[in-house]
């Protein structure tokens, strides 16, 4: 009897103990799969199209006295890791080679958009690795990000005239809003990071 009731208090003991870890196993799941680590990648993502979406519009139809050349370096703190190891390889090099060899030999074939992106393939695959993996993952990088998205939207605010024009003006609303997502990308992070 004594020995029945000792196996059934460890079973019981065993199996709280497996719940416990299942718990403790599945919300981490949802943090680093599902939850806060998938949102900080989605928003990060975000963050890198719409930097990549003011840098086409600023190539093409949105001409203003704002420092855009600011995109690419943001670019390339923000760039997913899939994306940044792809073009820091060898496919990368190809790209930044004949970037290279058309700025050279051929510059007044090279059409100005192509400027912006040239620079930022080169510095993707010529930037030493502690810029590439320390600066780029750690909190330095973060900062910079929000240095430069708060700048962007300042300047972009002072441009439209006012913090209601640039969400009221056509060209202003998408303008604002690709600026608004540079700048939440780094603000999640640091609350992320402090939390």
């Amino acid at each position: 009897m004594k020995f029945e009731r000792l196996s059934t208090d460890l079973m019981d003991s065993d199996l709280r103990e497996l719940g416990e870890a299942v718990k403790k196993l599945a919300n981490h799941a949802f943090v680093l799969g599902s939850g806060l680590g998938f949102g900080t990648s989605f928003i990060k993502f975000l963050a890198s199209f719409a930097a990549i979406y003011l840098l086409i519009l600023d190539r093409t139809n949105w001409k203003t006295n704002m420092l855009t050349s600011l995109l690419v370096p943001y670019i390339f703190l923000s760039l997913p890791s899939v994306i940044f190891s792809l073009l820091r390889c060898e496919i990368g090099k190809w790209f930044a080679f004949i970037a290279v060899v058309l700025r050279l030999f051929f510059p007044r074939h090279l059409p100005d958009w192509l400027e912006m992106p040239g620079s930022l393939i080169i510095l993707l695959v010529v930037a030493p690795n502690f810029f590439a993996t320390t600066v780029r993952g750690g909190i330095i990088g973060v900062i910079i990000c929000l240095g430069i998205g708060c700048y962007l939207l300042q300047e972009h605010i002072r441009a439209s005239g006012g913090f209601r024009n640039a969400f009221t003006k056509s060209k202003g609303v998408s303008n604002t809003v690709g600026i608004v997502i540079l700048f939440v990308y780094p603000v999640w992070r640091l609350v992320l990071t402090f939390l």
